[in-house]
């Protein structure tokens, strides 16, 4: 078994265009929620969301990103970052390897093109629609940035993919396949036709009078999920390669663990979560005593929440400091999971959890220590990140401290 450590992180997020001033924001526990101004949300009945702090035509050519749907541009901003913080390693093409994983990939490319072929006929469509609209984009786009050969992969598994993305990232490696792999997540998808889809299936919440106020994972008041939009990537290496080039490391991934429930679409059941979580242990060579802090996946959703807390108490106990960020930038579907891992590691590098936004009342159901009100400090030395998605996906990844 190889061990294999984070030695650069990047992410751009309704928090913040990088990962310090999402951190920073995280622990300061402000909203990237806002309410939707748009003409195009006028009719919608939920009219919040959580879109980018930073624009990414700030930091791309306007050339390049003319021809990548949103989705793709995020991923390699936040890619580019998380390789200079990594120190631009010097790895053979070949022992280099790209996993971004998304839900939806390049729907708004899809949704956009088709509106042109409607209004202005065939002639109109771009010639980039099927190279913008492709799920597997953002991996090609980070891919083609850093001349990765050893494979550019894309993980779909809704809201799990980020996270899978990186539990496959610890594999390439630990398999003797890659040296070093830039792995993580992207969803841009803020649009009429998803907002009325998720709304339509009553996950979204409808506080649109109090947007800041909407996302409540935990919280006994909580009624749906905020769509959010953002990438987050971490570079993986093989420890004895990042040695050898005296690399910085946040930490260590030091496990993945990964189900399915095979039990209905949408619902999940608590049983098949904390198996994952046990895998996650056990691939990682932990105790659940060791564990100190999880990042819960905590949605806000009424079924999911409480479920995810049965899952933690049943497989870890209820010792372990437990936040979820969510109540701060929202449900980034795809990349949710990727953003997750970062904060869990940097809980670990920093020695501060984060604290739940929004969490005025705790479940009764929810028998967990919930960190509130402020970011909590300790000295944590191991942590889960949960990440779970429609259809079945469950994902948990384990870190431990440099």
């Amino acid at each position: 078994m190889r061990d294999v450590v984070v030695t650069g992180i990047g992410a751009t997020t309704p928090l913040g265009g990088d990962a310090p001033a999402t951190w920073a924001a995280m622990l300061a526990n402000e909203s990237g929620v806002r309410a939707l101004d748009a003409e195009w949300a006028e009719e919608l009945p939920v009219r919040l969301g959580a879109p980018l702090r930073v624009e990414p035509s700030t930091t791309l050519d306007r050339v390049t990103a003319r021809r990548m749907d949103r989705c793709e541009q995020i991923a390699l901003v936040s890619a580019r970052e998380a390789w200079a913080d990594a120190g631009r390693p010097e790895v053979e093409p070949e022992r280099l390897a790209v996993v971004v994983g998304t839900g939806v990939g390049g729907v708004l490319t899809l949704l956009g093109q088709n509106e042109v072929l409607q209004r202005s006929g065939p002639r109109r469509v771009s010639p980039h629609a099927v190279t913008m609209l492709m799920p597997n984009g953002p991996a090609a786009w980070v891919s083609l940035e850093l001349g990765a050969r050893g494979g550019a992969r894309t993980p779909v598994s809704a809201c799990a993919s980020g996270a899978e993305a990186i539990a496959m990232g610890l594999d390439l490696i630990r398999l003797g396949r890659a040296d070093v792999v830039v792995a993580g997540g992207a969803e841009a998808c803020l649009h009429p036709l998803p907002l009325a889809a998720f709304a339509q299936a009553r996950t979204l919440s409808r506080r649109n009078d109090d947007p800041e106020g909407a996302s409540r994972p935990f919280d006994v008041g909580r009624d749906g999920l905020v769509l959010g939009e953002g990438a987050a990537m971490v570079v993986l290496e093989r420890a004895e390669f990042a040695r050898a080039r005296s690399a910085r490391v946040h930490g260590v991934l030091a496990g993945a663990g990964l189900t399915s429930n095979a039990y209905d679409i949408v619902a999940s059941e608590a049983s098949d979560q904390a198996r994952a979580m046990r895998l996650a242990l056990a691939s990682a060579g932990l105790r659940p005593e060791d564990v100190d802090h999880v990042h819960a996946h905590a949605t806000s959703t009424q079924h999911g929440d409480p479920v995810e807390a049965q899952a933690i108490t049943e497989a870890v106990g209820k010792h372990a400091a437990v936040t979820a960020t969510k109540s701060m930038t929202g449900h980034l579907l795809g990349a949710s999971g990727a953003l997750g891992a970062i904060s869990a590691l940097l809980a670990l590098r920093d020695g501060v959890v984060p604290a739940t936004r929004n969490l005025e009342e705790l479940d009764p159901q929810v028998d967990l220590d919930v960190v509130r009100d402020k970011a909590r400090h300790g000295d944590w030395r191991a942590a889960l990140a949960n990440s779970f998605g429609f259809g079945g996906h469950n994902v948990c990844l384990a870190f431990t401290r440099a």
